[in-house]
Order: C-alpha cells, then structure tokens, then sequence
C-alpha cells in the first residue's frame, strides 16, 4: 500500500508520486482524478509521458482559463523531462495555479532528484509507491487491500494468496477483490485453495520440465523467478523428484501404446508422450546420478543444508547435465 506524507490532500497543488510499482503509481494518480471530479465533474486530466513535456508545454497547460476550469496535469517518468523542461516545472512549484493539480510520477532514484528534492522543498504533496521485492511486503500488501475493502481474511488466506499469486501486485489485487466479492464471511486457506491451487506447482513443473530437457540455463531462470514469486522450495524438488522418476520409469518399461503404458505406470496418455520426447538421451546412470542430485536438494532444502536455493540451482544444474548425455545443448 503506497505511504503518503502528512499533507494529504488529493487536491494539493502538487504531488508527487515516488517509486516503480506500477500499480500503486496508477491508484495515486487516480486518487487525485477522483478526488478532483468529485469536486468538478468536468475536470479535464491531461496525462503525459516525459517527452510529451516539451519547454512551454507545462505554461500552456497551466495558462489561465475563460472558464476556470479544475484541471489535473500528470506527469509519467518526471525523471526523464529534459533539463529546460525540469527548469519549467521548478518555476511552477513556486507558484503553482489554483484550481490546477500537478501530478509527478518520479522513479525515485539519482535520475533526475533535483526536480524530486525542488517538489519535496515546495511542501509537495508525496506518495511513496516503492517496488515491492520482499515477500513480507507483498504479505502486508494484502492484508491492507482485504481490510480496505472491509474484509477479513486468515493469516494463512493472505500468504496463502501470495503464495500462490506470486510478485504482480496487479494479480495480487485482483485476486483479493474476486474474493471479497464471491465468498461471504472470513476468508481462509481453504478458499484461496479452491481459488488459486494450482498456480505455484504449474510453476515447479516448469523448473523441472526445463531441467530434465537438459536446458539448465532456462531450468535455472525459471528456479530463480519461482523463489522470487514466492514458491515453497519443497514444491521444486517434489517436481525434480517426479520427473525424474518418470523418466526412470518409461525408460525401463516395454515399448507399448500410450494408452497402455498409462495403464501400467499410473500415468495419463498425455504425460507418456511428453516424458518420451524429454527421455531421449538418458542412461539409467544418468537417472541414478539426477535422483541422488534431487535427493540431496530435499534434504538441503528441509533444513539440512544452509542455503535451500544454492541446493535447488545445484540440483537444477546436475539434473540438466544427465539430460545431455546425447549432445542436447
């Protein structure tokens, strides 16, 4: 939830929006616009990039009007406005025109902060919306948006969500409205799974699809974006651990039809021809090298080793090595 100063007015002269979530870059934007046409409904928002911020454009826009119209001007990627632009803009914030409401979306970094530090010396109005990296922070984010909309949610319900939702604020919100609007009283764990089961072991399987395929730099990119999203490393190594084996599996069981080596396996028709297509090239040594690999990952990442994601990548690694033994690269 982005954090805002003590002067909280939408209707400030100014603001300033700092940060690179995207999203909560977006609500303080429409913040301003909502607030500006509950107060005028025939506000005119004008709503540029940097570069549509040419030298003059900022005097047009804030000229005086016949009509005195409300007017909301934001500005995207202030960062980027060109020296003479930015020179425009500090004069504004000086003496900034009634009616009129400045909107600065500003990255937040040594990118243009002069014109950030200029805004904050003004007494702007700020909003801070940073890039949320952290899982906890993602966690708090979704806390704030059921008790925003006046629901409760479990503990296990929200980390459950970003669990399985991951990084994307935007998923991440929408997820919490369709809750809130579908399901009636406390929303649990039990839910979310009905809702979203599903979403982080899709994710697991990718991990170890690309790993078996012997694509280790893929496999290994794919590793690195499910941890960041937030997936349990024991749903990775149970995925390494069954494609493995099916590989182990198939390549020990007689030549047949699909259908019928399912049958025997325990494995849908489906399931057969992708393990075939992904089989070519293993040794039964191969296999017994990419089990004891995944065997030593489960136990790194159930507290026997220090770091449960260099067991993951050192798995991934070993697993894409067997896998090339017939010169797939």
């Amino acid at each position: 939830m982005a954090r805002k100063t003590a002067n909280d007015d939408p209707l400030a002269p100014v603001t300033v929006a700092v940060g690179q979530e995207d999203l909560l870059l977006d609500r303080a934007v429409r913040e301003v616009v909502v607030a500006a046409r509950a107060a005028d409904a025939d506000t005119d928002v004008r709503d540029l990039s940097s570069d549509q911020l040419q030298p003059g454009t900022l005097a047009e826009l804030t000229s005086p009007s016949l009509f005195a119209e409300r007017k909301v001007v934001v500005v995207r990627n202030a960062q980027d406005l060109s020296a003479d632009t930015v020179k425009d803009v500090k004069a504004y914030l000086g003496s900034p025109v009634e009616e009129i409401t400045l909107v600065l979306l500003h990255a937040g970094g040594a990118k243009g902060k002069g014109l950030l530090d200029a805004a904050r010396k003004a007494g702007a109005r700020e909003v801070a919306c940073p890039k949320m990296t952290k899982p906890a922070d993602r966690l708090a984010f979704v806390r704030g948006e059921f008790r925003q909309l006046g629901r409760s949610a479990t503990p296990e319900a929200c980390q459950a969500l970003v669990d399985a939702i991951g990084s994307d604020l935007r998923e991440l919100a929408s997820a919490v409205t369709q809750l809130a609007a579908d399901i009636e009283g406390t929303i649990d764990e039990a839910v979310v799974g009905r809702y979203y089961t599903g979403r982080a072991e899709a994710s697991s399987f990718t991990v170890a699809d690309r790993a078996v395929e012997g694509r280790a730099a893929e496999a290994l990119e794919a590793l690195r974006w499910s941890l960041s999203t937030g997936v349990a490393p024991v749903l990775i190594t149970s995925a390494l651990a069954q494609g493995v084996r099916a590989i182990g599996k198939l390549s020990s069981a007689r030549g047949g039809r699909p259908a019928d080596l399912a049958r025997e396996l325990g494995m849908p028709p489906w399931k057969i021809d992708r393990v075939r297509q992904q089989m070519r090239g293993w040794t039964p040594d191969g296999v017994s090298v990419a089990l004891r690999a995944v065997a030593e990952a489960d136990a790194g990442v159930k507290g026997g080793g220090d770091d449960p994601e260099y067991a993951l990548e050192k798995a991934v690694v070993t697993i894409a090595r067997a896998a090339r033994s017939h010169g797939r690269g």
